[in-house]
């Protein structure tokens, strides 16, 4: 079976930009053309509800596909419109699968054990029911937090090797009180460290060999200084790049977390690229071109300080 590490290394050499596209639904922010046609097609509020968030990252993913290798989709954003988010969930997952893009479900899910590989198998696995065994959310990788030790991360590790599924630890996050936790000092180094190495030694346990990993990170470049870090003590590991945009992130904290060759690391974005409209667009052609754009820009900056400047166009 080819590993998510494999996918992850592919996806990115096609790529034009070492990008992930960030959807957040915010049902007002979705462009009214979008939330127009939706409710005209509903007979409901829940269902003009998911056709409006589908509709609108269909479009989003259309709009960037042959840019980026992969969406992150902030699970959060979904679970807050109920039923009708998490089926609109459903059909974000199928609309970037068919662009051939990775999924990466962004809920950052933990718990004991036993929860932990119920997560694991509503996202990257399968539940069996009724004599069958079916997927839930066909996620490619799954983020989770490493609060409750390795006990807690095991159950991800072994469903991700069992369906070619990945996952993505917190290792230094992007908010502004990260440090009151992440940086304090345990032993003789930061909890963050402590948590890149343990993340490590999973991937090296359960993806062995030379290429990249199936258990990544999440890690901010916000802080650059631990962003370094981390890399240094995740040679293998793919890195999803949080809180570039939005957030201020640093395009040196970005390119921290990149191998010595350029490699492993998306950048993901998502309010840059997706919201914010300074004029409201009057078709769906407009917001696919905006996107895009926007996408470019954003796809180039980063490039650029790699130091790529031949596919910068």
């Amino acid at each position: 079976m080819i590993t998510f590490g494999e996918r992850f290394e592919a996806a990115c050499g096609r790529a034009r930009f070492p990008l992930s596209l960030g959807l957040d639904p915010r049902l007002d922010e979705i462009p009214g053309v979008i939330r127009e046609r939706a409710l005209e097609q509903s007979s409901n509020r829940e269902d003009a509800i998911r056709r409006s968030i589908a509709r609108f990252h269909k479009v989003a993913i259309s709009a960037v596909a042959d840019f980026v290798p992969a969406v992150k989709l902030q699970l959060g954003f979904y679970e807050q419109y109920g039923i009708a988010g998490m089926l609109a969930l459903r059909d974000t997952i199928a609309a970037a699968r068919r662009a051939d893009l990775l999924v990466i479900a962004d809920g950052k899910r933990n718990d004991i054990p036993v929860t932990a590989a119920a997560y694991a198998r509503a996202y990257l696995g399968q539940t069996e029911a009724f004599g069958e065994r079916l997927p839930a959310f066909e996620a490619d990788a799954l983020t989770v937090n490493p609060y409750l030790g390795r006990d807690s991360l095991v159950p991800f590790a072994e469903t991700a090797r069992e369906h070619g599924r990945g996952l993505f630890v917190l290792a230094h996050t992007s908010n502004p009180s990260a440090p009151e936790l992440q940086d304090a000092v345990m032993g003789d180094v930061p909890i963050y460290t402590r948590v890149a190495r343990l993340t490590a030694a999973i991937g090296d346990e359960y993806f062995p060999g030379g290429g990249f990993s199936s258990v990544g990170a999440i890690v901010g470049c916000t802080f650059p200084e631990a962003a370094t870090a981390v890399r240094a003590a995740l040679p293998r590991a793919p890195i999803v790049v949080v809180g570039y945009g939005a957030q201020a992130g640093t395009l040196a904290g970005c390119i921290a977390c990149f191998t010595d060759r350029g490699e492993g690391a998306l950048v993901n974005s998502s309010r840059t690229l997706t919201y914010g409209w300074t004029e409201e667009p009057v078709s769906e052609e407009a917001v696919a071109a905006t996107i895009r754009a926007r996408t470019k820009l954003v796809g180039n900056e980063v490039i650029g300080a790699l130091g790529d400047p031949a596919r910068a166009r």
